[in-house]
């Protein structure tokens, strides 16, 4: 059973539209089970109603496609829908739910198992199947059935982003429609409109997207030369392995060398370029074909060839890849969309072109979207329902407040769009004035704002944003755009002109931070679990040469400007904190013997693991002062990794445990007279930022483009205003809720355009 499953789900992930998808399943179904009836019906909402549409069968009237729609209050399909649950019955006309509908021709069935088809807690539909003879279905007919629903529903969510089931639209139906949005998490803040540009890894064959192409024999002489390089490899290597490899096993280079000169692989992707499709587009769909006929045969061995078709194919996309990888044409107000965008990926697009970011993986704390705040791009991260495949080049939408995302949209949609975005940038315009103007409340207390950064490109923007320093500086990143270890000389010319920029404002060094998401080419840490594992402080203590000659580089960096602060990330124990400090007050002492008129800076400890909370007064009595780092400490406290989407959504730094967290740090902190800033994404997000005024935070360290809208809240608030607010907040229960009522609290205070789009 698992294995026929496979092969229904195969087909089913390469039909060419959902149409091709539901018929796929109510025919592979209705012939496993051996049973007269198997149909879908998808859930149509339309206003403040929803009803239940048949859109596929194979056994009742295929002229009542589309045409039988029942109350969500009335049938048992509603009935399914209503309880989210599977409904088995003997007799289904008996039962006082049962609606007859004389159109399909289903009089003669009694037998009903209906399954929900859900995804991300809402129903999309029902997948039923029906007998003629008065029957209950068995348990294992009821469980396939609710695997097959829980596959079918990527496939539903993917053709409702392109106009929702009505008529079944495709995304290649270029009718103008109401699109619905996919939804996914707020990445970085804003609006973006433009043109979708699909980047994805090399090689990898399943995530090239379909292209247009108007040369067409250009594009065939591109495949054609691909091909002929990779026959050219194959014979080299057969001739290599001459000696090596007896002449039977050398036979597979033979069988290689047929496909690619056949009609099936070579001939069907020129079919499918001259039918408009660029030539790793053609050949994604050849492969994935001839993938699946192998894998559905009975003989074990020729299953196995499904691999070999998958790796020829391969070899030809790397050459294709080769011969476009200097082609790329980024258009005007490009809104870059991939699987899984790396920061490397962002940085190769010219930043004048790029107005917007979109990731079906991650999250607001992944490195890309903190890239994307520092460069003021509007991001939507954890997208997981986007069709990837099908959307390159049309004109898409992301909204950075909400994590909508909207493919093809209706020209209403683009209009109220182009409103907001003109108002986005009014009100940049208005807080940009802000610029030269201190943080201060109306009753007068003042809070230092500050910059996150990591790149020496990131200086100028933040000396224009009014920062007063920064309040963390990733060491990591010089470190992971190299192809080896930096040496001291290398580090300090870096820390020495960060230093130099800010002088005489402080600047916070955090010490090398790797591990967990962030990964050295020449250090690589294969773990099982990342974050739980080999990461921050305990890889550098684990290898103090890497340390002492960083804090060296820093301490010397330092000399004559004395605006230095270190910060040390990922403490857990206090013996990792007093290990710490012994090295580097060696490095101090040995600087001094080397006759360097060198100071000991401020020595600080980040907060973001669940004991640091609990052991904040021990390590704030040991330090100058403590930085919170809410990005980890959100991902620690409630056990959500925060760069898996499909549990992104319980990702909320503004749970109450993070606040009280947070509320214990500060109080610890305080009896010893210490100071404490916070230096997470928290920090920029000014509904957030309220609550940490409102605490007693000294500081807070952000990203470039959220300091001014952070300095808006703090400047139109009092002190003892954000205090009634947290006091408000700390008796709300979940997450949800405290953000409802901060936003709604802004949008009352007239701030609302800081929290979503528009002013």
């Amino acid at each position: 059973m698992l294995d026929i499953l496979r092969r229904i789900v195969q087909e089913v992930n390469l039909a060419k539209n959902l149409e091709q998808a539901l018929n796929i399943i109510v025919k592979r179904v209705k012939k496993v089970i051996n049973v007269e009836v198997c149909s879908v019906f998808l859930t149509n909402e339309n206003n403040n109603d929803s009803e239940y549409v048949l859109m596929a069968t194979d056994g009742l009237n295929p002229e009542a496609i589309g045409k039988v729609r029942m109350s969500d209050k009335v049938g048992l399909v509603s009935l399914v829908g209503k309880r989210a649950e599977a409904i088995n019955i003997a007799d289904a006309e008996k039962n006082p739910r049962y609606q007859h509908f004389p159109e399909a021709s289903e009089e003669a069935f009694h037998g009903f198992l209906g399954v929900p088809i859900i995804h991300h807690r809402k129903v999309l539909g029902v997948l039923v199947i029906q007998s003629r003879k008065i029957q209950k279905f068995s348990e294992d007919d009821e469980t396939f059935l609710i695997t097959v629903a829980a596959q079918l529903a990527g496939a539903i969510v993917h053709a409702e982003a392109s106009g929702g089931i009505s008529g079944l639209k495709q995304l290649d139906d270029e009718k103008e429609h109401e699109s619905k949005p996919i939804h996914g998490l707020p990445g970085a803040p804003g609006v973006a409109m433009g043109t979708a540009v699909v980047i994805y890894p090399p090689a990898d064959i399943d995530a090239i997207p379909d292209r247009h192409i108007l040369d067409v024999e250009k594009e065939i002489k591109t495949f054609d030369t691909a091909v002929e390089s990779v026959v050219k490899d194959i014979k080299e290597l057969s001739e290599r392995l001459k000696d090596v490899l007896p002449e039977e096993d050398r036979a597979l280079f033979d069988v290689y060398l047929l496909m690619l000169n056949s009609q099936a692989i070579s001939g069907t992707t020129r079919d499918r370029i001259r039918e408009g499709n660029w030539a790793p587009g053609a050949l994604r769909q050849t492969i994935q074909e001839h993938e699946q006929v192998f894998r559905e045969m009975e003989d074990s061995y020729l299953r196995e060839r499904a691999d070999d078709v998958r790796d020829l194919g391969r070899r030809i996309l790397m050459h294709l890849q080769k011969e476009s990888h200097d082609k790329v044409d980024y258009p005007d107000n490009t809104v870059l969309v991939g699987e899984d965008i790396s920061a490397s990926m962002l940085a190769e697009i010219p930043r004048e072109k790029l107005v917007g970011v979109i990731s079906v993986r991650g999250s607001r704390t992944s490195h890309v979207a903190i890239l994307a705040r520092a460069m003021s791009i509007p991001t939507v991260m954890g997208a997981t329902d986007l069709p990837v495949a099908k959307i390159d080049s049309r004109t898409i939408i992301a909204d950075g407040y909400s994590g909508r995302v909207f493919i093809s949209p209706s020209e209403k949609i683009i209009n109220e769009f182009k409103r907001l975005i003109d108002e986005e940038e009014a009100l940049s315009d208005e807080l940009m004035e802000l610029r030269d103007l201190p943080a201060k409340t109306q009753d007068g207390i003042e809070i230092s704002l500050l910059v996150n950064s990591g790149l020496l490109s990131d200086i100028t923007p933040s000396l224009q944003s009014g920062a007063e320093g920064i309040g963390l500086y990733r060491t990591e990143f010089p470190f992971m755009e190299r192809q080896k270890f930096p040496s001291e000389e290398e580090q300090h010319s870096i820390y020495r002109q960060v230093l130099e920029s800010f002088h005489p404002r402080p600047v916070t060094l955090r010490t090398l931070d790797v591990g967990g998401d962030k990964a050295l080419p020449y250090f690589p840490i294969e773990e099982d679990n990342p974050f739980l594992g080999w990461r921050g402080i305990r890889i550098t203590l684990d290898h103090p040469e890497i340390f002492l000659v960083q804090i060296r580089a820093m301490i010397r960096a330092n000399i004559g400007l004395n605006n230095l602060k270190i910060l040390l990330p990922m403490i857990s124990d206090i013996s990792e904190l007093n290990e710490a400090l012994g090295l580097i007050h060696q490095v101090y002492g040995e600087l001094l013997e080397e006759g360097e008129e060198v100071v000991m800076p401020e020595i600080g400890v980040m907060i973001e693991v669940p004991s640091a909370v609990y052991q904040a007064g021990n390590l704030a009595r040991r330090v100058d002062f403590l930085s919170i780092g809410t990005n980890d400490l959100t991902q620690y406290l409630l056990a959500v990794d925060r760069n898996n989407a499909r549990v992104a959504s319980l990702y909320d730094s503004l749970h109450p445990a993070v606040i009280r967290a947070i509320l214990q740090v500060v109080e610890s902190a305080r009896v010893h007279g210490k100071p404490v800033s916070v230096c997470g994404e928290m920090a920029g997000d000014p509904v957030a930022a309220l609550l940490l005024l409102a605490m007693g935070i000294d500081s807070l360290s952000m990203s470039v483009s959220s300091l001014p809208r952070v300095k808006w809240v703090i400047r139109n608030v009092t002190r003892d205003r954000a205090r009634q607010i947290l006091s408000e907040v700390l008796v709300i229960e979940d997450a949800k809720g405290i953000r409802k009522y901060l936003n709604q609290t802004f949008e009352d205070a007239g701030m609302g355009g800081l929290v979503r789009a528009g002013n």
